[in-house]
């Protein structure tokens, strides 16, 4: 390496080149300057114009895209904030329809507590009216045994047959006064 250096630096001083770079030749700083000049010339005529209009074209399109980047963000925040109302008022609506099915519910359970309570009331009182109607009716026919028992016992006792009107009211008055007793024994106990 340190040949090729030597072998350069003899070409250079043949040619009549400056054998240390801080030598100034002037031909060659005259030409230098003339073709730098020259350049550009032809740069600023032709070549700048084009690429200042490439850059401010470009530097339009960023603008461009930049403000659509800006108007989406804003459409998107927007968007996000009527997301966020929206799903708050649905929520606001859900926990509200909640609440009215919960109260349906309870005045449903309400409702059908009272109404099975008026069924079983009703229920209820017919089947005392029922026995009641059954007590009556066991007690007529009671009643009328007794009256027949009686009336057979006495004829049995008279040995002779009695009229059956005249002796079904006697013994009838009999028990009613006997009933009557009883009621007013019952009455005083209460």
């Amino acid at each position: 390496m340190r040949g090729d250096m030597l072998t350069l630096l003899l070409l250079a001083e043949e040619a009549g080149a400056p054998a240390s770079p801080f030598e100034v030749n002037f031909g060659i700083f005259f030409w230098t300057w003339l073709v730098f000049i020259t350049l550009f010339f032809v740069l600023k005529r032709y070549a700048w114009p084009a690429i200042v209009r490439a850059t401010e074209e470009r530097e339009r399109s960023i603008r461009e895209h930049l403000a659509k980047a800006e108007q989406a963000n804003t459409k998107a925040e927007r968007l996000a904030e009527e997301n966020q109302q929206l799903l708050a008022e649905a929520r606001t609506s859900a926990q509200q329809l909640i609440g009215e099915a919960k109260q349906a519910a309870d005045k449903e359970r309400v409702l059908a507590v009272e109404r099975t309570k008026k069924e079983q009331d009703a229920l209820l009182e017919r089947a005392r009216r029922d026995i009641a109607a059954e007590r009556d009716k066991a007690i007529v026919q009671l009643r009328a045994e007794a009256v027949d028992l009686s009336l057979a016992a006495a004829s049995k006792l008279i040995e002779e047959r009695l009229s059956d009107d005249a002796d079904r009211r006697l013994v009838e008055g009999y028990l009613k006064t006997l009933e009557a007793r009883r009621s007013n024994r019952g009455g005083t106990r209460h």
